[in-house]
């Protein structure tokens, strides 16, 4: 990608997500309002910088972004469960089948993840939810997984996904998402690519 297409992309966002279409989550019959915006992996700390301005311009007409990291989200919730030093001195011992099991079981969205996701958009005072640190949470949180969990959570505000890798659709074999352009997540299909999206 280069500097010129970034540019374009984060043109693009800040158009979409600034529009009453999205904010009022119009056009979607009755799908869940959840966006991707895929991106190559290797562009992270540009398109970082580019979620930053475009939340920034958007903070400046208004309109509120709350953002969950999933990698932050996760430390905090193993923090307040006292599991995080125990993490750290595991870590070294275990093989890493072994800590990838552990952790996913620590971190089950269904159980943990998508509560504390709850807890901390319990004020209602965004217009926006950005989901990030999906890479950096591979193996142990699965992207789908977490999509799936969070219908029930995020209601009543579209949220936007940054994905490091792409996310396929395909009428005949369905929607993937593929982490970092490798490994197939699983089919998720009830999201909308951002980037074909009308500002």
């Amino acid at each position: 990608m280069t500097p010129n297409e970034l540019s374009r992309q984060e043109e693009h966002l800040f158009a979409v997500l600034s529009g009453e279409r999205f904010l009022k989550m119009e056009g979607l019959s009755n799908e869940v309002p959840f966006f991707i915006y895929p991106y190559e992996p290797e562009h992270a700390l540009d398109v970082a910088k580019a979620k930053k301005r475009v939340k920034n311009r958007l903070a400046s007409k208004g309109i509120e972004v709350r953002e969950i990291n999933l990698y932050d989200l996760s430390v905090d919730v193993l923090k307040e469960r006292g599991d995080w030093y125990e993490v750290l001195e595991v870590e070294p011992e275990l093989d890493k089948a072994e800590f990838t099991e552990m952790l996913q079981s620590m971190l089950n969205p269904q159980q943990h993840l998508a509560p504390a996701i709850r807890e901390r958009l319990a004020d209602g005072e965004f217009d926006i939810v950005f989901l990030t640190g999906i890479g950096e949470v591979f193996p142990y949180i699965r992207s789908h997984n977490v999509l799936n969990n969070l219908q029930s959570v995020v209601v009543g505000r579209p949220m936007l996904m940054f994905f490091p890798g792409r996310y396929e659709q395909s009428d005949t074999l369905g929607s993937s998402l593929v982490l970092f352009g490798r490994l197939k997540d699983d089919q998720y299909y009830r999201a909308k690519n951002i980037l074909e999206q009308e500002p």
